[in-house]
């Protein structure tokens, strides 16, 4: 699966991908590095783990932002690996993986998809091994990130990743770019505007959101004032 990277400060980097029009993350630091979501299936995270190397031979750590398949069916690709995420996150993959393994998989075929079909048919599923309630701040050597739940927005569990020493966060699906914000039977809409609230309060130069290409804090902001809208 082919994707290409976007440096969007010094030693962070987004990862595009045509599929799902998705974007995963990497934040370098000196002695690890972080890999923000893992992909569709292992295909994908075989892809981004090999990206990843091809960036640096660090040791990672993962973070899952949210328990939907196209995040975190990849993981297995990483291990052995310390994956974190927010406590629900790990309590949702486990419950409600092989139902959205079983949806996807049809969808895809339905589509036309059969490869995609297959790989994620047959993609190992992985929990998290740590989880946050709140907050917990990591240091990758020389540089710490901060995982935050704001709570609930486009689900009850997301994460994002602030990177304050670039002034960059790693969104996840709290941000959509070249879409409208995906709004679901599990989404919290109007909680939603506060959790970007929180984002915004840090002042970021750069967001990377899940699905899109970066923006600035001002797309964040009017993206905000739409989700306010729709309570």
């Amino acid at each position: 699966m082919s994707g290409r990277w976007v440096e969007v400060a010094n030693g962070v980097y987004a990862r595009r991908y045509a599929e799902l029009d998705q974007t995963l993350g990497l934040v370098v630091g000196d002695t690890h590095c972080l890999v923000i979501d893992t992909g569709t299936d292992e295909v994908h995270g075989a892809s981004m783990a090999a990206a990843v190397r091809f960036v640096t031979p660090l040791p990672w750590i993962v973070v899952i932002t949210h328990a939907h398949f196209d995040h975190f069916f990849g993981t297995a690709a990483f291990l052995p690996a310390s994956v974190i995420a927010h406590e629900r996150c790990r309590s949702v993959i486990l419950a409600e993986g092989e139902r959205q393994r079983r949806v996807w998989s049809a969808k895809y075929r339905s589509d036309g998809k059969a490869e995609q079909a297959e790989r994620l048919a047959t993609a190992q599923l992985v929990a998290p091994t740590e989880v946050l309630t709140s907050s917990v701040r990591l240091d990758l050597g020389g540089r710490t990130v901060t995982l935050v739940h704001p709570g609930p927005a486009h689900t009850d569990h997301d994460v994002f990743v602030h990177v304050p020493d670039v002034d960059v966060v790693f969104s996840g699906d709290l941000v959509e770019q070249g879409a409208p914000p995906s709004v679901g039977p599990d989404s919290y809409v109007s909680d939603w505007p506060a959790a970007l609230d929180r984002i915004l309060d840090l002042r970021p130069a750069v967001v990377v959101p899940g699905h899109g290409d970066p923006v600035d804090a001002e797309f964040v902001r009017l993206q905000r004032n739409e989700l306010a809208r729709r309570r």
